[in-house]
């Protein structure tokens, strides 16, 4: 029996992994390709999701579902449009009451649900749900680079954040898991803006404008949700925002520096690196207009990324706006 199971191989999924086993657990690390699994567990090596990296002893590659679940506590670290399949398949295998976090950052098209939500609709009542999100990229985590992050968890999420944390992974612990999930989720899409404004030359000052506004809009949005004021000022939410929205490491802001650089809309889309704001941008816009809540940078992306807009037509509207009071 292992101490966590992980859903999810991908590069956050195995460096979750080396860090949860680098703080003393014992961990079944489940992906779907038989041969990269195999591949992992011969060589010990991360593979080309994570050049250089050395999976620690406790780490055990499985791609047999029931052996990811023969552990108390699970982290879903997939996409966001995948978790619900996930969980499907999950589902016959568990036998008894778990702790199942979500490393995912999105809203769910469709149902534009939260994935708090969406786990909880095909896994049941008869778990403990939360989160993982913060400002952190893999190989950081892979490699033991001093990083923090938050987890939400409505009941023991102190012990569980003690549980998880290692000597370079530090988990701060919340029970606001709205305001958490909705963070990690609405900041991949205030980055695709930041990446906008630095492909189209635009400098600093435009960036760090852009990353205030876009964050007084995150917080409005977060609020009208009933997340706490003081997490979206934490980790989850202005620390996510501020390191996506500043190195082209973040898929999401370089998704929007090609757009920015010119490229349309329909052929940066089509890269295969997956950019989780692009999903979450018009689901996030179609949640925002039916509770009244302003998002116009939110909607610039979105626009831009339907094709409906050109990037300088939504700066244009942007910059049109009518003055206001900070």
């Amino acid at each position: 029996m292992k101490d966590i199971g992980i859903i999810g191989a991908g590069a956050f999924g195995t460096a979750l992994a080396i860090s949860f086993a680098r703080g003393g657990n014992r961990v079944a690390l489940y992906g779907r390709d038989a041969g990269e699994i195999t591949a992992m567990g011969l060589t010990r090596h991360a593979g080309a999701i994570l050049p250089g990296v050395i999976l620690d002893p406790a780490v055990h590659p499985t791609n047999t579902m029931a052996e990811a679940a023969d552990a108390p506590v699970i982290v879903m670290a997939v996409p966001t449009q995948n978790l619900r399949a996930a969980c499907r398949t999950l589902a016959p295998a568990l036998l008894g009451r778990y702790t199942i976090l979500s490393a995912a950052k999105g809203i769910e098209q469709g149902s534009g649900e939260f994935v708090t939500q969406v786990m909880r609709a095909e896994l049941g009542e008869g778990h403990a749900y939360g989160v993982l999100s913060g400002p952190s990229f893999a190989i950081d985590i892979a490699r033991s680079l001093p990083t923090a992050i938050v987890l939400a968890l409505e009941d023991g999420a102190e012990a569980m954040a003690k549980k998880l944390s290692s000597s370079s992974l530090r988990l701060y612990h919340s029970s606001d898991l709205r305001g958490v999930e909705i963070g990690g989720a609405a900041k991949n899409v205030l980055a695709i803006a930041a990446g906008i404004v630095v492909g189209m030359g635009f400098g600093e000052s435009a960036r760090a404008a852009l990353i205030a506004r876009g964050f007084a809009e995150l917080r409005r949005f977060a609020e009208g949700f009933g997340a706490r004021a003081e997490t979206l000022m934490g980790l989850s939410g202005l620390g996510d925002l501020v390191l996506t929205a500043s190195t082209p490491q973040s898929r999401n802001f370089s998704l929007g520096l090609v757009l920015g650089q010119g490229k349309a809309a329909a052929e940066a889309l089509a890269s295969p690196k997956l950019a989780e704001g692009a999903f979450t941008a018009p689901i996030l816009v179609e949640r925002a207009r039916a509770a009244g809540i302003e998002m116009p940078i939110s909607e610039a992306v979105a626009s831009v990324l339907a094709g409906t807009f050109s990037v300088r037509e939504a700066v244009s509207a942007l910059m049109a706006r009518p003055l206001k009071g900070e």
